[in-house]
């Protein structure tokens, strides 16, 4: 098992949101302060965002270098063969850069691009996710949630949302528009930019998914700290798999027909070690009933039988491999787990989730009481 001093993979921020929340001003912040390091900035067509000219040491075709050190790359093509190419330049010295941030554009559903990093054989182990940003306008943020099922999912698969132009509207509907995004995402940290700007680490180190990871720093991954290969096969790694009938634990609703998907998101706190038969059992049976609904799922869960607990992370059907914890000091063997997913209520969530405090042996009798009320139910 690899520490973070041995990982060489370059960490990968992905700054989304909606049109004209302001990614280009808060990349333009970023690439200026010095403290952000030196960073390869990934976007579309250098004539569409705006870059700060005064910035800018030299142009070619493809890359914009920099005063501060920061490159910047358009994607003329496909954004594996951009990530392709920068690796390429670092590996034999043309550029030099510490990590990545992709800008997409502002209609970009943010699931194929941690696909990509997760599962492409040529670009994924070069790579690893450090964070989801989501840029959200204040002013205009309420009417798009309504209007764009894109924007939902920006907000929904986010560790971390910026609110912007928050001094263009009054505190109350500031606040009934955080309540909005809270309904969202529950786990994603927000702040409040300042004209654009954050300063630069509040956008980076966001995921848990790394050996060394606190317990605090967990607990900021899954909001539960201060307020505020296959993909699914050998996710958990923890068990034999054994085929089992899929049962039922929450109710099946018919497919809704507009195009506003509701997304709502639950967790759940278990304080026993869960043994992993269980574990793989609730995966298995949320992913055959519901896998296209679930928008990400997280955690960290300590296995009955094991000492460290692993930590892990999904985004709809791709799972990242669970990193075990390697210098793990916090107290306790309580499990958290966020799931976020559209068209699922609450409710059907919680009890989902309530799987996770069965027993083994509770299993076979859940099983088959579950797949009477299966074969009764229209798919």
């Amino acid at each position: 098992m690899t520490t973070d001093t041995e990982d060489t993979r370059i960490p990968v921020t992905l700054l989304t949101g909606f049109l004209g929340a302001g990614k280009t001003t808060l990349l333009n912040h970023l690439i200026r302060d010095p403290d952000a390091g030196r960073i390869a900035v990934i976007m579309n067509e250098f004539g569409d965002v705006g870059l700060d000219h005064d910035l800018i040491e030299e142009t070619t075709e493809e890359t914009i270098l920099m005063q501060s050190g920061c490159v910047c790359c358009s994607i003329r093509g496909d954004l594996l063969e951009a990530l392709g190419k920068l690796v390429a330049r670092r590996n034999n010295g043309s550029l030099a850069f510490d990590r990545v941030v992709i800008e997409t554009t502002g209609i970009a559903d943010p699931g194929p691009i941690l696909h990509s990093l997760v599962v492409d054989r040529l670009v994924g182990p070069s790579f690893r996710m450090d964070g989801v940003v989501t840029l959200a306008d204040a002013a205009t943020g309420p009417h798009t949630l309504q209007k764009q099922s894109e924007a939902v999912n920006q907000i929904a698969m986010s560790d971390l949302i910026i609110l912007s132009k928050t001094d263009m509207v009054a505190a109350t509907d500031l606040a009934r528009f955080e309540a909005q995004i809270a309904e969202i995402n529950r786990s994603a940290r927000r702040v409040r930019a300042d004209h654009g700007h954050v300063p630069p680490g509040t956008l980076f180190g966001l995921s848990a998914m790394r050996p060394t990871v606190t317990s605090e720093e967990v607990s900021n991954w899954l909001g539960m700290g201060a307020p505020q290969p296959d993909p699914l096969e050998g996710l958990s790694g923890f068990a034999s798999k054994e085929v089992r009938p899929a049962p039922l634990p929450f109710t099946q609703n018919p497919p809704h027909a507009h195009h506003n998907h509701k997304i709502n998101s639950a967790s759940i706190e278990v304080h026993e070690p869960i043994p992993a038969n269980v574990f793989d059992f609730w995966l298995d049976t949320l992913m055959a009933l519901k896998g296209p609904n679930i928008l990400r799922m997280k955690g960290i869960l300590h296995v009955e039988g094991i000492g460290r607990p692993f930590v892990f992370h999904g985004v709809q059907h791709i799972f990242d491999a669970p990193v075990p914890l390697e210098s793990w000091t916090g107290k306790g063997t309580t499990s958290r787990v966020v799931v976020i997913a559209r068209d699922m209520s609450e409710e059907d969530l919680a009890a989902s989730l309530e799987l996770l405090r069965m027993r083994p042996k509770e299993i076979d009798a859940a099983t088959e009481g579950m797949m009477v009320q299966t074969a009764e139910m229209p798919f």
